[in-house]
């Protein structure tokens, strides 16, 4: 793929001159760079470990949010895990450090750079119209992961890969309402805060907007919403003011698991008692990712409902970029299956849409089979 025969002809040349000076060819592997950076750290991999010469390596260019929670870390770990040397691809990894405008400018270098694809896991969803049109004048197929991104021109990019948000919010609004009822106790009595994901990401939006429609179609008291963007200090933080504006907090609905962590420390240093018994004065967290220390709290009733967003995206995007050099089509959106996880049976399944969802009574077994 835009390979020049000047630059097989040059390739070809120094390999020789280096085979002549005693120097021995390898295959490049994966590049990190930090956004905004003028420089990458390379490494290369030992003789025999690429199962490809290098005019077929594939050069990948991945521009990652950053590193703001836990699930972003499995992700990542993921991606790098897949496209490796050995697997016949050179990753030029980017960490954008949860700004878009390094992501847009990653995007540039990678078609300076004249990658094979490009990978995106966007900031937020919009804004992406015209740095996407570059590389779609570039002839370099964008892959977008995790997030959504809202263009005018659907054919900006070749596929997305990703969790369904809305339906993961759906789902545990469901729950919510299932175990009030189960437990008798009143909609109004549900005395709600959300602590809501970096605001203008896909995640955030799916998961926000079926709490809002929730909380007005049955009653429940939702006091506050703020951003916590997805962190744990930031988390943190917003519960720490919640807890100072209302004193009749029951529910934490957090849009991730690292906020749940933050807010979990925060009930704590106020002395709240945190569980799923709110009729009896105890603080229930809801919680987003189910990541194992996620799923951890979890298991010892910290968290007591967990819904899956599956961050192993990696071999996913590998099978769309292996479809699309072999000439094949691919799907244009492409959602994975997904779990809940509660810390006890109170509700063993819920509806959304019609269609049933089966909810999973955590266990030790289940936490240590869970890959991340």
């Amino acid at each position: 793929m835009k390979k020049k025969v000047l630059g097989i002809i040059l390739t070809a040349v120094m390999v020789m001159s280096l085979a002549a000076c005693g120097g021995a060819s390898s295959s490049t592997a994966s590049t990190t760079k930090s956004a905004g950076s003028s420089t990458a750290s390379s490494s290369t991999a030992s003789s025999g470990t690429a199962s490809k010469s290098s005019s077929s390596v594939i050069t990948i260019g991945f521009s990652q949010v950053g590193a703001e929670s836990d699930w972003r870390t499995a992700n990542t770990t993921s991606m790098k895990n897949t496209f490796t040397a050995a697997n016949g691809y050179n990753l030029i990894f980017d960490d954008a450090q949860q700004k878009q405008e390094n992501q847009i400018t990653a995007i540039r270098n990678f078609i300076q750079q004249e990658v094979d694809y490009i990978v995106l896991a966007p900031v937020t969803e919009t804004g992406w119209d015209t740095v996407l049109q570059e590389a779609k004048d570039a002839n370099i197929p964008v892959i977008i992961v995790d997030r959504m991104v809202n263009v005018s021109d659907q054919s900006l990019y070749t596929a997305w890969v990703g969790s369904n948000f809305k339906l993961e919010g759906q789902k545990a609004c469901a729950w919510l309402k299932s175990y009030a009822e189960a437990k008798k106790i009143k909609a109004s009595d549900l005395h709600i805060v959300d602590i809501q994901g970096t605001i203008g990401a896909s995640a955030q939006i799916g998961r926000t907007d079926p709490m809002t429609e929730a909380a007005k179609a049955n009653g429940w008291d939702l006091l506050a919403s703020a951003s916590g963007e997805f962190t744990q200090a930031k988390g943190q933080e917003v519960m720490e003011s919640f807890i100072k504006q209302y004193s009749n907090i029951n529910v934490v609905y957090c849009e991730n698991d690292n906020e749940a962590f933050g807010a979990i420390d925060a009930l704590t240093a106020a002395g709240k008692k945190i569980g799923s018994d709110i009729a009896n004065g105890e603080v229930m967290v809801l919680s987003f990712d189910s990541t194992k220390a996620g799923l951890t709290d979890t298991l010892s009733g910290q968290i007591t409902l967990n819904t899956e967003c599956n961050p192993l995206h990696g071999p996913r995007v590998q099978k769309i970029i292996e479809t699309l050099k072999s000439g094949g089509t691919v799907d244009k959106t492409a959602y994975v299956d997904e779990e809940m996880f509660s810390a006890d049976t109170t509700v063993t399944s819920v509806t959304v849409n019609g269609k049933s969802y089966t909810v999973t009574k955590l266990t030790q077994d289940v936490l240590s089979a869970r890959a991340y």
